[in-house]
This record gives C-alpha cells, sequence and structure tokens, in this order.
C-alpha cells in the first residue's frame, strides 16, 4: 500500500458530510460559537463524526483553545541520539524557540512502559500540541492517548489519522539510480539490510526506485545482483564481498547501498579484492552520515535524509506557521549529494 494512502486529508467539509449537517453547523459547534443554540443530538453528531473521522482542527493557530500554555512535547524513540537523526529534534527545537514556544524533549529509548508514561506526563503539564518522532522510517501504533492534532515525523501510523512529515525514499533511490545509469552502468547491485523488523518501509520505497529505474533505462533485473546484510560496515563488507565473488561478466560495475555504512563496509570489500573506489567498483550510499559521507576517501556520493527540514516543517504544522495548504501527508525531497565515488562508464 503507498504510504499516501495511510495518511486522509479530512477537514469541516467531510465532517458536515458524515454528520449530515451544513459546514456552518460544524464550524459553530467545534469552535464552541453559539452551539448551545443546535440540538444535543446534532451536537454529538457531529461530535462523533469529527472523532470517527480524525479531524484535525488546527489549535494553535486558530486559538480554539481559552488558555495556551505555549510548550509543545515531542516524544521520539532514540533520534535524540543519533548523529544522523537528531536534526529532527534540533530543527524543532529552532521553530520553537523562535515563536515564544518551550519544548519538552522526551527520548523513550523505544520502551513503550516509558513512551506512555512520557505523553501522561505532557498531557498533565497542558502542552499545547505533541510532536511523535522515531528514528527509522516504519509504520507505528501511535500511542492512545497522544492528541489526533499530533504531527508525527518519520513515521506513518497504522491506524487513525494525524499530519505526517516523512521523506520520499523511493523518490532519493530513483535519483541515486537515474545518477548511475547516467553514467553508463549497467550492471547495479542493490546491497539492502536485513534488519526489516518490525517494518521495512524504507527498505521497501528504496527498492522499489531502484528497481523501478531498471526497468525505465531497459535493464534486465538480475536476482543475483540485490544482496542482504547487517545495516552496519560488517554487513555491507559481507554483501559486497559475495557480489565481487561473481564471475567478471556478471559482476556488478556499481552498487547502490541502503545507508552508509553499508556503503564504507563496500569499500573495505572492493579494496579486499584488489578493486578502487571508483575507478573499478562505483558506490552510491544512503543518509549521508556525518563522519562517514564526507570522510571516507573517496568522498561517497550519496542520498540525503532531510531531518533538519523534517524538524522545522513539523513544528510549523503543528504551530499553524507558513502552512501553505493542509495537506495531511508532506513528503520532503531526499537530495543526491555527488562526491568522488562513481566513475562514468565508457562502455556499458
Amino acid at each position: 500500500m503507498d504510504v499516501g494512502e495511510r495518511v486522509k486529508k479530512v477537514g469541516i467539509r467531510e465532517v458536515a458530510k458524515h454528520a449530515g449537517v451544513s459546514i456552518g453547523a460544524v464550524s459553530r459547534i467545534l469552535n464552541n460559537r453559539d452551539a448551545d443554540k443546535f440540538p444535543e443530538a446534532t451536537r454529538d453528531r457531529v461530535h462523533v463524526a469529527a472523532h470517527e473521522l480524525g479531524y484535525r482542527p488546527n489549535m494553535l493557530a486558530r486559538g480554539l483553545r481559552t488558555s495556551r500554555t505555549h510548550t509543545v512535547g515531542l516524544v521520539t524513540d532514540m533520534i535524540a541520539t543519533t548523529p544522523y537523526a537528531s536534526g529532527i529534534a534540533a530543527a524543532a527545537q529552532e521553530v520553537a524557540q523562535e515563536n515564544g514556544v518551550l519544548l519538552f524533549l522526551v527520548n523513550t529509548g523505544g520502551s513503550g512502559t516509558i513512551e506512555t508514561n512520557a505523553v501522561d506526563a505532557l498531557l498533565a503539564q497542558q502542552v499545547d500540541g505533541f510532536i511523535f518522532a522515531t528514528m527509522s522510517y516504519r509504520e507505528v501504533d501511535v500511542p492512545e492517548r497522544l492528541p489526533t492534532d499530533t504531527v508525527l515525523v518519520n513515521c506513518v501510523p497504522r491506524s487513525g489519522h494525524y499530519r505526517v512529515v516523512v521523506p520520499d525514499d523511493y523518490g532519493g533511490a530513483h535519483t541515486a539510480m537515474r545518477y548511475l545509469v547516467e553514467a553508463g552502468h549497467r550492471r547495479i547491485a542493490f546491497v539492502d539490510t536485513d534488519e526489516k523488523d518490525p517494518d521495512p518501509l524504507a527498505s521497501q520505497l528504496r527498492f522499489a526506485g531502484y528497481r523501478d529505474v531498471l526497468h525505465e533505462a531497459g535493464i534486465p533485473f538480475d536476482e543475483n545482483l540485490v544482496v542482504e546484510g547487517r545495516s552496519d560496515s560488517f554487513g555491507g563488507r559481507a554483501a559486497v564481498d559475495r557480489l565481487l565473488t561473481l564471475p567478471a561478466q556478471t559482476r556488478p560495475t556499481a552498487v547502490f547501498c541502503f545507508n552508509d555504512r553499508m556503503a564504507a563496509g563496500a569499500y573495505i570489500a572492493a579494496r579486499r579484492h584488489g578493486m578502487q573506489v571508483p575507478a573499478d567498483l562505483s558506490i552510491v550510499g544512503y543518509d549521508d552520515q556525518a563522519l562517514i559521507a564526507a570522510e571516507i576517501d573517496p568522498g561517497l556520493t550519496t542520498v540525503a535524509l532531510p531531518h533538519h527540514a523534517m524538524g522545522r516543517l513539523a513544528m510549523k504544522m503543528l504551530l499553524g506557521i507558513d502552512e501553505p495548504h493542509e495537506e495531511s501527508l508532506m513528503k520532503l525531497e531526499c537530495p543526491l549529494i555527488v562526491r568522488e565515488s562513481v566513475r562514468p562508464l565508457t562502455q556499458p
């Protein structure tokens, strides 16, 4: 299922249709403007419809609350302690500070108990809103007590309707593969992660981008060029080692790795086989991870994840700042960062 199918846009018009009343009635009832002039049954129908559809009034932008604490809660699993993903929290903090809002950051370490306790504690503090973020791009069970106007970052809900900010992983993979194909490569391997629990969303989307570009370029798909390994340097080295033991005529000339750590392992595997990067093997990573992509020799061409942009946009959506529309799903571009790890081929 496409990610977009899991997140639906619900507005006041949809609530009115579902409840069988006018748009004006919904507005007045939900905004508590002369709501008592409507029969109790009508008010109940509107509130039930809003709940069932997951309608989210922009409480911060529209001032639906009579009092505000000017505080926001950011609940994460491991983002705050992950170098290449900490940009989400830092960017959210920037926007909060720019707008006089205090950000409460809770790093749960992936513990459901800590997560539940954190949400309860923040609700007790009457925070004005929530951002819920994860380190890996995946499906999540949103904590039960999180309000429906919560903004999710780097994850999509298994159920319910929320505003979501995610990276365009398919588009990033598609861009990387087009770059390799345009450089003349035809035997391109995909080094995927085998760590797909609990949810392989990023893996699925990046593989889809890989395979679609092959199809668009008229390059036959070769299952022997798709290998898996642990999503670290050791796993990348072991996976690429298997690729480089293939017969010369079927061996890849380029490798597209699930992440930069696996790409670093690919460098090691190439050198152990007496090959140079990019003279004998071109390599592209994913993440643009600090201390790896730009520091490795030669510099790694990779796809950047827009963590900083996701954090800023999520906070702006929550606060109702510079929001051009009310789309529920925002996919942010993952740009290609070109360095020195890809060599154009004169022959396929």
